[in-house]
């Protein structure tokens, strides 16, 4: 990575972390997770370019890369931002693979994944999707969806009124939309075929990476929090951070999130050498791991004061919760991983080490 390189990303970490620490106060995240809307959040963040950052420019992007992206979303997740970030992204890049323009405005994202099917077909002189996806995150009523579907054994990515499906709304731990939608001859907008570098496994690849950077993003900021608590709690006249067993606690969790850290930093780099290896699947598993024993860990550290409504630290472990089981939790990847080495024997495991 060149030296203009390294000022632009910095460039987009501190414009991202500057819009967010403004414009995403606890206040903000409560009222979303409560059906308000972020207005001003979200038109600030797509006026920066951000919500599309790594589309090509001439499908109406950014013109950056994935890497530029992810720091866009590790900044999110630091500060459990109640939007749609990486469902546009993620339907951004399946529609500028098809050549498709895309629209403004957040964009759900519907992944068909094990046994579910949607089918694109032609009726007259439209095009019509049947099927149901489980778990889509933010199918807004109003709101605009992505859809990967299948048209006579080809994958396709399709675009459609939200309002067009059955949508049977539902929300996650951290109070994010995730909902059954059920295409019953719903016209499409627009599709076309994927393109060559791009399929539904591909996507769900960078969907499980998005969400380890989130979580990344996420951890660190809790870890942040969790330190400033022990040392402005005093029980027995002194912080609690000078206790032992809150410091071992402390080690353990910064531990997690420096393992985290390192595997979705690395997945990334080596994503954009063309190089991926088995990483994004071993950043997902650890993240997704760090995830559930740092988040128990934060909570004891804060006492009853930790889960209460009022204090910060459940918008990020509500998250952490329920991210660590999208896109494959860390036993769905765990077990990708090893069935992978173990077809490839050996002299396999030993490639995919040395590779990477």
């Amino acid at each position: 990575m060149n030296t203009e390189t390294n000022e632009m990303r910095q460039m987009i970490a501190d414009t991202a972390d500057r819009i967010f620490r403004d414009l995403c106060e606890p206040d903000v995240v409560n009222a979303a997770e409560s059906g308000i809307w972020p207005t001003e959040l979200w038109n600030t963040i797509e006026e920066s370019g951000m919500t599309q950052i790594a589309v090509p420019e001439e499908h109406g992007g950014g013109g950056g890369s994935i890497g530029d992206a992810m720091i866009v979303l590790r900044a999110a997740g630091a500060y459990s931002v109640p939007l749609p970030l990486a469902e546009t992204m993620l339907a951004g890049i399946a529609l500028s693979s098809a050549g498709q323009t895309v629209p403004g405005g957040p964009l759900g994202f519907a992944l068909p994944v094990d046994d579910e099917i949607v089918t694109l077909a032609q009726a007259g002189d439209d095009y019509v999707l049947n099927g149901s996806v489980g778990q889509v995150a933010w199918a807004i009523p109003g709101g605009q969806l992505v859809v990967i579907a299948d048209m006579d054994g080809q994958e396709c990515v399709a675009l459609v009124d939200a309002d067009a499906a059955d949508i049977d709304a539902g929300i996650n731990l951290a109070g994010e939309p995730r909902s059954t939608v059920t295409f019953d001859g719903s016209k499409v907008t627009a599709c076309a075929p994927l393109g060559n570098q791009v399929d539904g496994e591909t996507l769900f690849k960078l969907g499980a990476l998005a969400r380890s950077i989130m979580m990344a993003g996420a951890l660190e900021s809790m870890l942040e929090m969790t330190v400033q608590y022990t040392m402005d709690r005093v029980q027995f006249g002194r912080p609690i951070a000078k206790f032992q067993a809150v410091q071992h606690a402390m080690a353990v969790i910064a531990g997690e999130v420096a393992a985290a850290k390192t595997a979705a930093d690395v997945a990334v780099h080596l994503l954009e050498a063309g190089e991926p290896g088995l990483l994004i699947e071993a950043a997902k598993a650890r993240t997704s791991e760090a995830a559930g024993i740092a988040a128990e860990l934060a909570h004891q550290a804060h006492g009853a004061m930790g889960f209460t409504h009022e204090h910060n630290l459940h918008h990020r472990t509500r998250r952490l919760w329920s991210w660590r089981e999208e896109y494959g939790s860390e036993f769905y990847w765990q077990k990708v991983i090893g069935r992978t080495v173990s077809k490839a024997g050996g002299d396999g495991l030993w490639k995919a080490i040395s590779d990477t």
